[in-house]
């Protein structure tokens, strides 16, 4: 989870916000070698006494200076289109999770079970054992090494379901039905938050996904 002194992304815990993390290292690396050269060009313009014509007005710099930027935003389109395609992509889901969004909580459902829903509201419980604004009562219980499906609305205004550890961001619509899917490659608690601007206690609609084992993920089904 994110704390206050980091200053780059949640340690990731799915397949797909490692390669949302690639993408960004791979895209501020090329941005930092054109922040640098510009700055070198800009600081010899101001220093350098010389006039060189060519320099102000040559059809070669011209062709140059148009062309080096087309290239630069190849090598970053080509793996973003990629990288959005994968993100789309719901490949043959183990479970479905049917997500609700309500002012101010968020309401599950495990469609592939009976009689499996339950509310999840913030824990208002204040001890050192818990996160503030983060915790909640009945916690989203998964199986880890799995294809997890995901079928996002809201009922009454617009929400967004949000964990950042996996690379998940999904708006919740009233009328509508969004879809997404994630992966998770290691036992853990993922926190997320309402990442809409939904209304008074827009900040106390938090998520919490524990991630099992198979075998207790079965435990905890036949038990509910």
């Amino acid at each position: 989870m994110a704390t206050w002194s980091n200053l780059m992304f949640q340690n990731s815990s799915s397949p797909l916000m490692e390669q949302l993390i690639f993408f960004y290292d791979n895209s501020m690396l090329i941005l930092t070698m054109i922040t640098i050269f510009l700055m070198y060009i800009m600081m010899t313009l101001f220093i350098n006494k010389f006039i060189n014509l060519s320099m102000i007005e040559h059809q070669n710099i011209e062709l140059i200076w148009t062309i080096l930027p087309g290239i630069f935003l190849i090598f970053i389109s080509i793996p973003s289109i990629h990288l959005l395609y994968l993100l789309d992509e719901s490949n043959h889901p183990s479970i479905t999770l049917k997500i609700i969004g309500h002012q101010w909580y968020w309401s599950y459902e495990y469609s592939d079970f009976k009689n499996i829903e339950f509310d999840s509201y913030m824990n208002n419980e204040q001890s050192l054992n818990n996160f503030r604004l983060l915790e909640v009562d009945n916690r989203i219980i998964l199986p880890m090494k799995f294809q997890i499906r995901t079928l996002i609305s809201s009922s009454d205004v617009i929400h967004a379901w949000t964990v950042p550890s996996l690379g998940i961001k999904a708006d919740a619509l009233p009328g509508r039905l969004n879809q997404t899917s994630f992966f998770i490659n290691r036992p853990g608690i993922f926190y997320g938050q309402c990442s809409e601007i939904c209304g008074a206690n827009h900040s106390f609609m938090p998520i919490s996904i524990e991630s099992i084992n198979l075998n207790n993920f079965i435990k905890w089904i036949n038990n509910n």
